[in-house]
C-alpha cells in the first residue's frame, strides 16, 4: 500500500482483517508511518517516486500494489510509473479527476479507482430510490439490495414474470431471521423479504421503485 492518507490507511487495514494477507505500507511522512506501525505487517518510510527505493523495499516481488496517493499528482503518476517499470503484475491506483484517471490509465495501471466519485454514485442512488443497498459494474450493470413490489409476492418466482416484466433476475432471499438463500424458479416471495436482484442499472431501478 503505498500513501497511506485516508483511502490508503483505510485499505490497507481492511486488507489485514483477510486471513493470511500481509501487507507493506508506504509513506513519505514519519509520523503517518508511525502510526500504523504496529497495525500492519510492515510500515516503512519510503520516496515511492524513487525506482530504488522501492526496489530496496522489494516491491517487484508483490503480487499486488495499490497507490493511493491522491493529493499530489506527479507523486502519484510517478509513482505507478515506478511499480509498473518493477514489473507488478496487478496494480491499483487511486485517481482524483478525470485527466489523472485518463492518465494513469495510459500507463498502464490495470485498476484506476476514484472512491469520492464512486460513492457518490452509489449513496445518490439509495437516496433517490427505495434500494437498501447498490453495487454498479462496468457496462451499466448492477446488483441491488431491496424489498420485492407486491405484483410478484406469493407467486413462484418462475411464473411471477419478473425477468419479462421488469428485466431483472432474483439472486438471492432474506428472511427475517435467516441468513440469504439463493433464489430459484420455485422460491416463493413474501411481503417484508429482503431480495438480491441485477439487471441493467435503470432496470433494477425500477423494480426497486415499484410497489404495486
Amino acid at each position: 500500500m503505498i500513501g497511506l492518507g485516508r483511502f490508503g490507511a483505510s485499505l490497507a487495514l481492511e486488507l489485514m482483517r483477510g486471513e493470511g494477507i500481509e501487507v507493506l505500507g508506504i509513506d513519505a511522512d514519519p509520523d503517518v508511518v508511525q502510526s500504523m506501525a504496529d497495525r500492519l505487517t510492515h510500515a516503512v518510510v519510503a520516496d515511492s517516486t524513487k525506482l530504488e527505493a522501492l526496489r530496496q523495499l522489494s516491491i517487484q516481488e508483490f503480487d499486488r500494489a495499490v497507490i493511493g496517493i491522491g493529493g499530489d499528482l506527479e507523486a502519484s503518476i510517478l509513482t505507478a510509473s515506478m511499480v509498473l517499470e518493477l514489473g507488478v503484475p496487478n496494480t491499483w491506483a487511486k485517481a482524483v479527476s478525470d485527466a489523472h484517471a485518463r492518465i494513469l490509465t495510459q500507463l498502464g495501471v490495470h485498476h484506476v479507482v476514484r472512491p469520492e466519485q464512486d460513492m457518490g454514485r452509489r449513496v445518490a442512488h439509495l437516496v433517490r430510490g427505495r434500494m437498501l443497498d447498490y453495487i454498479e459494474f462496468e457496462d451499466d450493470f448492477a446488483l441491488v439490495k431491496t424489498r420485492p413490489p407486491t405484483g410478484v409476492v406469493g407467486a413462484r418466482l418462475g411464473d411471477s414474470g419478473v425477468r419479462s416484466r421488469y428485466g431483472v433476475t432474483v439472486v438471492a432471499v432474506k428472511r427475517s431471521g435467516e441468513d440469504f438463500t439463493y433464489a430459484t424458479a420455485d422460491t416463493v416471495l413474501r411481503r417484508g423479504d429482503v431480495v438480491i436482484i441485477s439487471g441493467r442499472t435503470r432496470d433494477v431501478e425500477r423494480f426497486s421503485e415499484t410497489r404495486d
